[in-house]
């Protein structure tokens, strides 16, 4: 088993993956990509599977059609960091600029975009950096460093070594919801569960923490849309 497609018009991509364990084949979409994957039992032939796939097409479309379609970042474009809107516009300069809710790209549209990039993962960097100092002292812990990614999986990870990672995409999201996930993840230096100690912790730091979970679940998937290769 591997990568197939549905049958019909357009084709969907649609990974099969074998589960020994699973007792029913089971349908996922992706909420970061898209990318569509139907677990298979064992004793589940491929050609059953297919079937079994065909018929949850209509499902599957319906949901895909849901979801944010990618965006070239680019002239014209609109982002909010850390909650403050900016337009991006096309400078006349070598040096990406930022002034007056604009964001300024060097030319041509492909560098520009390698400049914009650079620049939020440094924004990042900052705010998840102040945001985690502020949380680890207020807990009287240390992380020992602290590390950006593009993951899909997860905003944010606290391994047992004390070292932090987050995505680098929060600088996106609202200031609350980065605020969130900096608690969140601190809160693990203390607890590295998810148990109602745990809860406690981010409760401890951050306050009522509903909205801006609920905000991930919902509104998260939609910081994947932004594309800045070429």
């Amino acid at each position: 088993m591997g990568v197939t497609t549905f049958p019909g018009n357009p084709e969907i991509p649609l990974k099969l993956r074998k589960n020994t364990r699973a007792r029913r084949m089971t349908l996922r979409i992706s909420r970061v990509d898209g990318g569509v994957t139907l677990t298979v039992p064992r004793g589940v032939s491929e050609r059953d599977a297919l079937a079994f796939a065909a018929e949850k097409r209509d499902w599957v479309v319906g949901h895909l059609s849901k979801q944010a379609t990618p965006e070239h970042v680019g002239p014209g474009q609109r982002l909010e960091v850390c909650g403050q809107p900016f337009e991006v516009v096309q400078g006349t300069g070598r040096r990406l600029s930022v002034s007056d809710g604009h964001i300024s790209l060097p030319a041509p549209v492909e560098t520009g975009r390698i400049h914009l990039l650079a620049w939020l993962k440094e924004q990042a960097r900052a705010e998840l950096t102040r945001a985690s100092d502020h949380y680890a002292q207020r807990l009287g812990r240390r992380y020992t460093r602290l590390t950006l990614r593009d993951t899909r999986s997860r905003w944010g990870s606290c391994s047992s070594a004390g070292a932090l990672m987050y995505s680098w995409r929060l600088i996106l999201a609202p200031k609350p919801v980065l605020e969130y996930v900096a608690a969140h993840e601190v809160a693990h230096l203390q607890e590295m569960n998810h148990s109602a100690d745990f809860w406690r912790v981010v409760d401890q730091l951050y306050g009522p923490h509903r909205e801006a979970r609920d905000w991930l679940r919902h509104e998260g998937p939609k910081l994947h849309r932004f594309r800045f290769d070429a």
